[in-house]
């Protein structure tokens, strides 16, 4: 009987285990998710997403000493949104899990970079953009600093369904905002 006994408490004590490392996992994803910076004053409105196929592009210019490349050993999808910033929007500090094509369509906005400890604005106008790190330790920040709403057309390259497009992240704390 009492052998009976020990396994009833063994499984007890592996329910009790198992129930107790679960608590743990769902309290340190909610303190991370309390801790994260989520957007403010943004609308996002995707145009579209694809998945394509495995890629190699290579295109060159001579005349116009231009060249680039693109490769993708496997499909990958393609998203591109429409991001709307309201005067004093922000992103919150986030990470991609892709590299991202950022333009600026209308207005101004500032990008600030969780790695750098001096926390300098880099501002985009209108017609300006940038390629964000492909790497999900990419943490940054953009903000509309105006008094004007601005528009941001973002084309996002990512694994195949991945979603978020987006993660949002903790302050690193280098910005006083």
């Amino acid at each position: 009987m009492s052998g009976i006994r020990m396994s009833k408490n063994t499984k007890l004590v592996h329910i009790a285990a198992i129930a107790a490392v679960s608590a743990f996992i769902c309290a340190t994803a909610f303190v991370i998710k309390i801790r994260a910076t989520p957007p403010s004053g943004l609308s996002f409105s995707l145009v579209g997403r694809a998945t394509v196929p495995e890629f190699s592009v290579k295109r060159k210019d001579k005349a116009l000493d231009w060249a680039i490349r693109l490769d993708t050993d496997q499909p990958i999808d393609v998203a591109t949104q429409v991001v709307t910033f309201q005067p004093g929007g922000f992103s919150g500090w986030h990470t991609h899990p892709g590299p991202v094509f950022f333009t600026v369509h209308t207005g101004t906005l500032t990008v600030y970079e969780g790695d750098d400890p001096t926390c300098t604005p880099h501002v985009f106008t209108a017609g300006t953009g940038a390629v964000e790190a492909a790497t999900s330790t990419h943490i940054h920040m953009v903000r509309n600093e105006t008094s004007s709403v601005a528009q941001a057309v973002v084309t996002y390259l990512v694994p195949v369904g991945a979603n978020p497009l987006r993660t949002d992240l903790p302050n690193p704390g280098n910005c006083p905002f």
